[in-house]
C-alpha cells in the first residue's frame, strides 16, 4: 500500500470511527408513544433530549450545533454547520423488524453550493438522517476487515458493518442510491432535494429495512445507533437545516 492510499485509508476509518466514538444511553419514550424522539415536546432553548449526543465525524472536525428553536407554535431541532462536520446520535433502540418505516420532517434554508456527495472533496449534505448497522463483518473483503480492525487499534472502537444515510442533495435525482466515495460500506439514498423542496419543510416516509436490502442486497443487521448529520467540512460552506419530530412504525 502507498503512503498516499494509507493516509486516505487512516482518514477514511477515522471519520466513520467518530460516529461511534461514545457509548450512547438509550432514550427512555413515554409509555404508549412511538419509538423515535419527539422534538415537538421539548422546550426551545431547552438541552436537548435525553440521550442523544453530538459527536464528531473525525477528530479535529469543527462541530456543528444543534439547538432546540420555536417553529410557530411547535419546537424543532436547529442545526447550524460552518465548515463543521458533527452528528446528533443516539442508541439503537430501534426495533426494524417491528417499526422499520421511519417518518420524519425537515426543512433546508439553502443548499450547499457546489456540493455533490459523489466526490470525496465535496461530499456535504444540508440534512442527514443516519442509520448505523452490525453485521457479519467476516463476509467483507480483506481490505475492508484490515480497515475495520486498524480504526479499531487506533481509536479504540469498532466501526459500523454498515451505514445507510437519508440525504438532502440536489446533485442527483430523488431516490438515487450513491456509494460513499471513501467507502463502500456507506450508502447515501437521496430522500430530498428536487426543484421546489428549498426553504419548506418536507414530509418523508422511509421503509429503512426495504432500503437497506436495496442498497446492500442483503437483510439489516441489528441497527446500532441513528441520528441526524449537517456537515459543510469539506467545502468548508456555511448550512442551516431544520428536523422535526422522527417516528418509527410497521412497515407499508
Amino acid at each position: 500500500m502507498t503512503m498516499l492510499r494509507a493516509s486516505r485509508w487512516l482518514s477514511r476509518t477515522r471519520r466513520l470511527a467518530g460516529l461511534l466514538a461514545c457509548g450512547l444511553p438509550l432514550w427512555a419514550a413515554a409509555q404508549g408513544a412511538p419509538p423515535g424522539v419527539a422534538f415537538s415536546t421539548d422546550t426551545p432553548g431547552g438541552a436537548l433530549p435525553a440521550g442523544w449526543k453530538n459527536l464528531p465525524v473525525a477528530h479535529g472536525k469543527m462541530s456543528t450545533r444543534y439547538s432546540l428553536v420555536a417553529d410557530g407554535s411547535t419546537t424543532v431541532l436547529e442545526a447550524d454547520a460552518d465548515a463543521s462536520a458533527s452528528a446528533l446520535m443516539h442508541d439503537g433502540d430501534i426495533d426494524l423488524a417491528a417499526t422499520p418505516q421511519a417518518s420524519w420532517r425537515w426543512k433546508i434554508e439553502q443548499p450547499i453550493e457546489n456540493a455533490d456527495n459523489r466526490v470525496a472533496a465535496q461530499e456535504d449534505a444540508p440534512a442527514r438522517l443516519v442509520f448505523l448497522f452490525d453485521g457479519d463483518k467476516e463476509k467483507l473483503s480483506l481490505g475492508e476487515r484490515a480497515a475495520m480492525q486498524l480504526a479499531h487499534t487506533l481509536a479504540g472502537e469498532d466501526l459500523p458493518y454498515a451505514t445507510l444515510m437519508y440525504i438532502w442533495s440536489d446533485s442527483a435525482p430523488v431516490g438515487t442510491i450513491i456509494d460513499n466515495p471513501h467507502t463502500s460500506r456507506v450508502k447515501m439514498i437521496v430522500a430530498s432535494g428536487g426543484p421546489g423542496d428549498v426553504g419548506k419543510w418536507l414530509s418523508l416516509s422511509r421503509n429503512v429495512a426495504q432500503d437497506y436490502e436495496r442498497a446492500f442486497k442483503e437483510a439489516p443487521g441489528r441497527l446500532t445507533a441513528y441520528g441526524l448529520l449537517t456537515d459543510t467540512d469539506n467545502t468548508g460552506a456555511v448550512a442551516r437545516a431544520w428536523y422535526g419530530d422522527i417516528r418509527f412504525s410497521a412497515g407499508k
